[in-house]
């Protein structure tokens, strides 16, 4: 089954976006080599790892591919078997799909924010947002999901369908008082959370919206601290191989320190001995070597019980930012969990008045329908009712002057023709009635939809606060990034300061 267009053309359009390759790609069959890969995980990581790769012929290139994707997959079990080494060797499509798929999942949980998208167009953020949306929801189960995804048509993240679902609809003419109550509430919870610079107005793309969803910034936050915990873990086997360095140098000084014992009390016993000046010559000469490296020793010992001492600080100030880090996450989740729920009560709320409104417009609608026929059926009989009169009026005329029998039958029809004058009026009494009634309801309606129109705005207005709300909550994710730019930066410093060799 040939991969999905759209979503095709939207990877492509990622890679290219990375500006790692001189001339843009204009086809998956490109990445063949694996050498742009490379390059974006060399990107994303700001490092030159693979640069020495790139060298290596195309086996190699593809075990370090999947090997950086099996450390970063939530499940390493996944990663190696999701993407296969032999596949992307033969240069198969959807296997290199696969891994522009996890390369973009990869580096929006890294380093993109929502404004970074805004580079591409519209229908192209929507197929990168209905891929990211999936690879959240479908974690556990990409093994059977990605490829049918990649090769069909599937409905877009439900996070996008139900933002442009509560962009389209609008609310009932007013909603309980609770909804008011209800931002007051996530006001709160915003300042609670320790981000008071509020950041104006919701995502403008479907980039940011997905990447403002509460699943997303979890995931993150998840993500982080993940990579805290093992800076930290080979922080802690550095620490004991080096204790273990310090206690094997310790047994080396008290060895030498007995060797220069024996050779001292030697030394005494020669001298007691009155040895011979050439042979007291050599013994003090390997003395006053043992002693040297002895010093060199202490020092050596020293300095590792120096740098002992900073690595311990180091990993109790990991372990208290990794303690705060885990109470932030925590906080950051419950919070998100509430705006969510909140979210969630007010899109219900919408929908069920949304709901009414439009039951009661289409009963507005009817009567109004119903009215204005009922006022054409009369206009219509008050127009054939004036013929008649006209007729009978002029029959009348004609007949004034005739006979007594005639005139007899003259006052039958001047009756008739009252009868008829009286119909009429009654018509036009019914018809000014109906006139009313139809100016009441269209009136009514006007108002019913001026009431709605302004009922929207007022809910685009709650929906652009909650964009602000979680935003806000943005901003201690940056706080937990700087967090691990500061652990990698003293990491980085330790090792620049460690002794070669």
């Amino acid at each position: 089954m040939p991969l999905h267009g759209a979503r095709a053309a939207a990877l492509l359009a990622w890679v290219n976006s990375t500006k790692v390759c001189t001339d843009p790609l204009d086809d998956l069959s490109q990445l063949q080599d694996c050498s742009v890969f490379i390059r974006i995980i060399d990107k994303i990581h700001r490092s030159e790892e693979g640069e020495s790769v790139l060298e290596q012929p195309l086996p190699e290139r593809i075990s370090f591919v999947c090997g950086f994707l099996q450390k970063h997959c939530k499940h390493k079990s996944t990663a190696e078997n999701l993407v296969s080494a032999q596949k992307l060797l033969e240069g198969e499509e959807l296997a290199l799909a696969k891994v522009a798929t996890l390369l973009l999942y990869h580096t929006s949980m890294s380093c993109k924010s929502p404004g970074d998208w805004n580079e591409f167009d519209y229908k192209t953020q929507v197929e990168l947002a209905s891929i990211l949306k999936f690879v959240l929801d479908n974690e556990e189960s990409l093994n059977e999901n990605l490829e049918t995804f990649l090769q069909r048509k599937a409905p877009l993240p439900s996070s996008s369908a139900s933002s442009s679902g509560s962009e389209e609809h609008s609310p009932l003419l007013s909603l309980p008082q609770k909804r008011e109550v209800r931002f007051l509430e996530l006001q709160k919870i915003a300042s609670s959370s320790g981000a008071n610079n509020m950041l104006p107005g919701p995502p403008s793309s479907p980039m940011g919206d997905v990447m403002q969803t509460p699943q997303f910034q979890l995931r993150r936050l998840k993500k982080q601290l993940a990579a805290e915990r093992e800076n930290r873990d080979e922080l802690e086997v550095e620490l004991a191989e080096n204790r273990k360095l310090i206690t094997e140098k310790e047994a080396q000084i008290t060895m030498m320190q007995q060797r220069i014992d024996r050779l001292a009390l030697l030394n005494e016993k020669q001298a007691a001995d009155q040895l011979e000046p050439k042979e007291m010559e050599e013994l003090r000469e390997k003395n006053e070597s043992l002693m040297v490296r002895l010093h060199e020793a202490l020092k050596q010992c020293q300095d590792l019980k120096t740098e002992k001492g900073q690595m311990d600080r180091k990993i109790n100030q990991l372990s208290e930012e990794n303690g705060d880090l885990s109470f932030k996450l925590r906080e950051i989740a419950s919070h998100l969990v509430q705006l969510q729920e909140a979210l969630n009560e007010l899109s219900e709320e919408h929908n069920a008045a949304l709901a009414q409104s439009q039951e009661k417009q289409g009963q507005l609608e009817s009567e109004l329908g119903a009215a204005l026929q009922e006022k054409k059926c009369s206009e219509e009989k008050i127009e054939i009712l004036q013929g008649k009169i006209s007729l009978l009026e002029d029959q009348l005329a004609k007949l004034g002057d005739g006979s007594a029998q005639e005139k007899g039958e003259v006052m039958g029809d001047i009756l008739k023709l009252e009868e008829l004058k009286q119909e009429v009026s009654a018509l036009a009494a019914k018809g000014a009635e109906l006139q009313a009634t139809v100016l009441r309801l269209e009136e009514e309606k006007q108002l019913r939809e001026a009431a709605l129109q302004s009922e929207r705005g007022r809910f685009e207005e709650e929906k652009q606060q909650l964009g602000s709300l979680v935003a806000s909550l943005q901003s201690s994710l940056s706080e937990s990034h700087r967090a691990r730019e500061r652990l990698e930066q003293d990491l980085r410093a330790r090792e620049a300061s460690e002794p070669q060799g």
